[in-house]
């Protein structure tokens, strides 16, 4: 089984409402093979919502209380998005997920890249809070930019 970011699969919930729907994606759930989440949503942010940035790292140093996300109004929402990391790691255990494609430079889902807290567009090196969760606990975390469709190779 495959976690998927629930944007990339037509689900309304970015930041803004919208979302990032990939047709490959769509497949996946439709055949079975895969469960979407959207951390942000589960844990507990509004859909929309004001957007969000990591400060002071990526998300390992969140989850190891170095970092923290906060949103464009200067609100703290680190316990948001630990909360939805969590509540994604249970699904992919609950779901057996070895697997998970996530949404690249997301504070969340982002796997080899994040925006890099000014919320100036510029992006660093870095995974999201719930990528970050879910390796550290042995899921395979790809972004819909690597996911090579599951031949094992992914694209860099």
């Amino acid at each position: 089984m495959i976690l998927v970011s629930a944007c990339l699969v037509g689900c309304h919930c970015r930041y803004d409402g919208g979302t990032k729907e990939r047709p490959d994606l769509v497949k996946l759930i439709r055949q079975g093979r895969a469960v979407p989440v959207c951390p942000e949503q589960m844990g507990g942010l509004p859909t929309p919502r004001v957007p969000a940035e990591i400060v002071g790292g990526d998300g390992e140093a969140v989850l190891d209380g170095r970092a923290r996300v906060v949103n464009s109004a200067g609100d703290d929402v680190t316990a948001q998005f630990l909360a939805g990391a969590r509540e994604a790691l249970r699904m992919a255990e609950a779901a057996g997920a070895s697997v998970a494609i996530l949404k690249e430079r997301s504070p969340s889902c982002g796997s080899a890249a994040i925006y890099d807290g000014t919320f100036s567009g510029a992006t660093v090196p870095g995974a999201g809070v719930t990528a970050a969760l879910l390796r550290r606990h042995g899921v395979r975390v790809y972004s819909e930019e690597t996911w090579d469709g599951g031949t094992g190779n992914a694209h860099t």
